[in-house]
């Protein structure tokens, strides 16, 4: 995986080109001399970092619509969960995430693979270049924290897709860590507990470093402080991510979205209240229905496939409480009397998180990390500390922000149920389609129920399905945390050519 300085610059500016308002030199006229010497240089190389996240770069010799950076790691992420059912049999190899019917040679999965260690390669060229420089000046002190920062942030992304949760097996094999640009490209794949060290290192060193602010599209001291807070959380260790979340709230940056403007949230991530870190996508970045976030999970009528749909399970846990302004983002298709439409015996309520920037049905600007979250990592933590009246308090933190000021839990367990159960539930409704519910799940050791039909019970047809008779029997139904295919086979490309990196069983 070694890459020589010039053949990172030009991929990286490269995939810079769809980025507004950014003057990029010739990739000849970049070196490392450049890069140390000038913050245009810099500056240039980290938008590319930035760019990777949303572009459709070259993957094997050809440029495929369908792959990018997010739009993989969503789908990756949702499409295996509860919340989101699958309308009928697709090609697309998210298929593969609702059947559980995983390979090595999965498109995506070695797509995302790729583009990750691309960005993770990129910066440390960056970072090797600023720390040999030596330059202390706080411009350029914050663009390395940044790198720090986005280089925690993909490796976390990948030890959640390719590793078991800390919480199952923390010495279980993780993935490749990428901390310099000198290691030899055949390595072995780190343990779980060695990617998390590593991450929390990196995103500590991140938050120490950046001072500056330049907007919610980039990684900020409260970015750094949040991904600390989430991989804690993640790692059980408790007290930690409620001291990061705190520092996030208390930060004063930041507001929880109230009744009335929630439901604009998403559309305007790059201005709302809420936002801590988005990845900025621009109308030049409207990639329409082929390769957009929303496609998939949305349309008009000609806008999007609008294949998948938000599920029976999750509108059955909000089901008791219409006036939740949460409700906005699952959109009904209905005929002329008020009838909600089916397709394949399955409801179709559409998904709009990822739409309507600039009223753009396919575009958006997704949320990396937001407010609420920091209020839910905290009532996590303390609810598994044994305090479930603060856990309990911090969850009504958000339910009276989202119309549910009648409904509030007032340190009160509910009957039948635990402190940690209505956090989880309500994290379930918070965070909805936004890459978090499969990890919230098989990181507390729980179960994954798809007790509903649709076609992630592979190979079956609604006629075929008798759930009042015996759900369990079923395939993908219920999902165990140690089932092996709550996480992906490594990439054939990976393995193949580094016989260090040992496949998943």
């Amino acid at each position: 995986m070694k890459k020589s300085i010039s053949t990172i610059f030009i991929l990286l500016l490269i995939s810079a080109s769809s980025c507004k308002n950014l003057n990029v030199e010739p990739s000849d006229a970049i070196s490392t001399n450049t890069l140390v010497t000038t913050l245009d240089g810099l500056t240039n190389a980290l938008n590319g970092s930035y760019a990777l996240m949303k572009d459709h770069i070259s993957f094997n010799g050809s440029i495929d619509q369908n792959n990018m950076y997010l739009r993989q790691f969503f789908q990756l992420s949702d499409f295996a969960s509860d919340d989101i059912v699958c309308g009928q049999i697709t090609e697309d190899p998210f298929f593969a995430s609702f059947s559980l019917d995983h390979s090595p040679a999965q498109a995506n999965t070695r797509y995302y693979w790729y583009v990750s260690y691309k960005i993770i390669n990129g910066l440390n060229t960056v970072i090797d270049a600023v720390e040999k420089s030596g330059a202390t000046d706080a411009k350029r002190q914050q663009l390395l924290g940044e790198c720090y920062f986005l280089r925690a942030f993909c490796h976390f992304n990948l030890v959640r897709l390719f590793g078991k949760p800390y919480s199952a097996d923390p010495a279980s094999p993780g993935i490749i860590l990428r901390t310099s640009v000198t290691e030899e490209s055949k390595k072995a794949r780190a343990t779980v507990a060695e990617v998390y060290a590593s991450v929390l290192t990196d995103a500590e060193k991140a938050a120490s470093l950046m001072t500056i602010s330049r907007g919610v599209q980039y990684a900020s001291k409260e970015a750094a402080w949040a991904l600390l807070s989430r991989v804690n959380l993640y790692k059980e260790d408790n007290q930690k991510a409620i001291d990061y979340a705190n520092l996030v709230i208390n930060s004063g940056k930041f507001t929880l979205e109230t009744a009335s403007t929630y439901p604009s949230l998403f559309a305007n991530a790059q201005t709302a209240k809420e936002t801590i870190f988005c990845v900025a996508f621009t109308e030049v970045d409207d990639y329409g229905k082929f390769g957009s976030i929303a496609s998939m999970i949305y349309s008009d009528g000609n806008s999007g496939w609008g294949e998948e749909y938000a599920s029976s399970s999750l509108r059955g846990l909000m089901a008791s409480h219409p006036e939740d302004v949460r409700w906005s983002y699952i959109v009904p298709l209905k005929d002329g009397s008020g009838t909600v439409q089916k397709k394949n015996g399955i409801e179709v309520y559409y998904i709009s998180k990822f739409s309507f920037q600039a009223g753009r049905p396919n575009l958006s600007s997704p949320i990396m990390f937001r407010l609420s979250e920091m209020y839910l990592n905290k009532a996590e933590a303390e609810a598994k500390m044994n305090n479930a009246g603060l856990a309990l308090d911090d969850v009504d933190m958000i339910r009276k922000n989202r119309g549910l000021e009648t409904a509030l839990y007032n340190k009160v367990v509910p009957s039948g149920s635990t402190a940690l159960d209505a956090v989880l539930n309500e994290r379930r409704m918070e965070l909805a389609f936004e890459g978090h519910r499969t990890y919230d799940v098989f990181r507390n050791k729980r179960q994954l129920n798809k007790t509903y039909w649709g076609y992630h019970l592979r190979g079956l047809k609604e006629t075929d399905v008798d759930l009042s008779k015996s759900p369990s029997g079923y395939p993908n139904m219920v999902v165990d945390y140690t089932n092996p295919r709550v996480i992906y086979y490594l990439p054939v490309d990976e393995v193949l050519s580094n016989p260090l990196a040992i496949q998943n069983p």
